[in-house]
């Protein structure tokens, strides 16, 4: 599985664009995969290694015999999180042991998915066994481990160990309280167990089929989804639809890469949604709140994965050094790299509000406009900074150029909704929230407080902020400093005496 791979100069520019296709999706998604494999062997190797040696062997064997299976479970949501947490938690914390054997729980859905004879000894915690992509046990008390056993007889049409084909496959779990046997369909409820959903949908000939994975340790799933499978299924599928019909290029992508949603906690308010860079193609969302929000939800973490891959096989810029660059859709400061990312994200979201303000009519037209406007500005704005004071490879020089190429060739303001008017209202609210960042982050006398409150009353940017002036942040994103008082005084003020005049 493992080998060289080339990054052709047009699927790198078409990455570059913002999308890419179908083809350089299934290329990254390559790479990725051998990329799991040298990081399990560099876990192997390590001192850690014993501990995941009979996981890895019965994922060699599935291998061997239905390479299928095991390639679905080294591409899924958990494996690579796993050895990125085994590599980091072993020569630090002394933790490999146990990190090492949580592979067994990942290998299970190889054995199942191929039909293939297994016992594997799987950790419990807190009385839960976790099989990634099939379930969880629940109830099993104090046990700290569990041996999984997978039996397979043949039916008219498969012959186990080969492949699932029409085999029966039976998975046992035993531990020193007794014996539990799952469902003879995994993907159906039992007594103690609860089973991975999987969410299809199909829209012009065109499948997207992903778990809604609630047994992966290595990502902050709910215990308990917030909505239930059917309800993610419906959701899932309007969004799929909306995809389908108006982004078909972006659609084919999605279907080529995406292979799981994990269920998030509701935040206060909004939706909260992230990536792993080590779970590719994996979206962590809450609930969202209608299929538009979902569809864009996975638009912009599926950026996110793309560039994570794409930066496994080039380098774009020099990392390191304090988060000190400016992102307008951040309250901190952000590395080289997190600033790329929300660069390459957000131009995914200017795509998707351009389509929709074009295609609107009236309000909901007016409604898309207002949301494209900003999310242009920010674009803009983040390519601006990057230019500016990330230390870009040559790659990476041609990587944002052709960024920028695309917001230029975008529409600008969504088809005319009042697009002068726009224009400077999301300019003066930009250049409001650089001024608080700026006195949150960057030291400012009186002077330069006066300087700034000045260029936000007329809605110019803050301007040009050497990066070496910016605080690190640390910990919690700090509140605003002792300046931001001074000027919030000068803010009402000034509005104060605006009111006067207009009266």
């Amino acid at each position: 599985m493992i080998g060289p791979y080339v990054l052709p100069d047009d699927v790198f520019d078409a990455l570059a664009a913002g999308e890419g296709g179908r083809p350089a999706v299934l290329l990254l998604r390559r790479a990725r995969r051998s990329r799991n494999l040298l990081l399990l062997r560099r876990a192997l190797d390590g001192p850690c290694g014993g501990a995941a040696e009979a996981a890895a062997g019965l994922l060699a064997g599935v291998e061997r015999v239905a390479p299928e299976a095991a390639r679905s479970v080294i591409d899924g949501p958990a494996f690579g999180a796993w050895a990125a947490r085994t590599l980091r938690d072993c020569p630090a914390h002394g933790r490999g042991g146990c990190a090492g054997r949580d592979l067994a729980a990942l290998t299970v859905l190889a054995a199942v998915r191929a039909a293939h004879p297994a016992r594997i000894t799987v950790p419990v915690r807190e009385g839960r066994l976790a099989l990634p992509g099939l379930g969880t046990v629940t109830g099993l008390g104090e046990a700290p481990e569990a041996l999984v056993v997978v039996e397979a007889t043949a039916g008219a049409e498969g012959t186990p160990g080969t492949s699932a084909g029409n085999c029966r496959v039976r998975v046992r779990v035993l531990t020193a309280a007794g014996e539990r046997v799952l469902p003879r369909d995994p993907s159906r409820p039992g007594h103690g167990w609860q089973p991975v959903a999987v969410l299809d949908a199909r829209h012009r000939g065109l499948t997207l089929r992903l778990p809604l994975e609630t047994a992966t340790p290595e990502l902050p799933a709910l215990e308990t989804a917030s909505a239930g499978p059917a309800a993610w299924r419906e959701l899932l599928r309007q969004a799929w639809e909306l995809l389908v019909e108006n982004h078909p290029r972006r659609a084919e992508e999605l279907a080529a890469g995406l292979n799981g949603i994990v269920p998030l906690p509701a935040p206060a308010r909004g939706v909260a949604s992230a990536t792993s860079r080590h779970a590719f193609g994996t979206v962590l969302t809450s609930w969202p709140a209608d299929p538009e929000r979902l569809a864009l939800t996975l638009l912009h973490e599926f950026q996110h994965s793309k560039l994570s891959a794409l930066t496994d096989l080039v380098t774009l810029y020099e990392p390191g050094g304090r988060p000190r660059l400016y992102a307008p859709w951040r309250p901190d400061p952000r590395p080289p790299g997190g600033l790329l990312q929300g660069i390459y994200a957000h131009l995914g979201d200017l795509a998707f509000w351009q389509d929709r303000s074009g295609r609107r009519h009236g309000p909901a037209r007016a409604d898309a406009a207002w949301r494209l406007a900003p999310t242009r500005a920010h674009v803009e704005r983040g390519l601006t900074e990057a230019a500016a004071h990330v230390r870009l490879s040559d790659l990476g020089a041609r990587f944002l150029e052709r960024l920028a190429r695309t917001v230029r060739d975008a529409e600008g303001d969504g088809g005319g909704c009042g697009g002068a008017r726009l224009a400077r209202a999301v300019a003066r609210v930009q250049a409001g929230d650089e001024a608080v960042w700026r006195l949150r982050w960057a030291a400012a006398d009186d002077a330069g407080t006066d300087r700034l409150a000045a260029r936000w009353r007329s809605g110019r940017p803050a301007g040009p902020l050497p990066p070496q002036d910016v605080r690190a942040a640390t910990g919690a994103v700090a509140g605003p400093g002792p300046e931001f008082g001074r000027w919030a005084a000068r803010q009402r003020g000034a509005e104060r005496a605006r009111s006067a005049r207009e009266a």
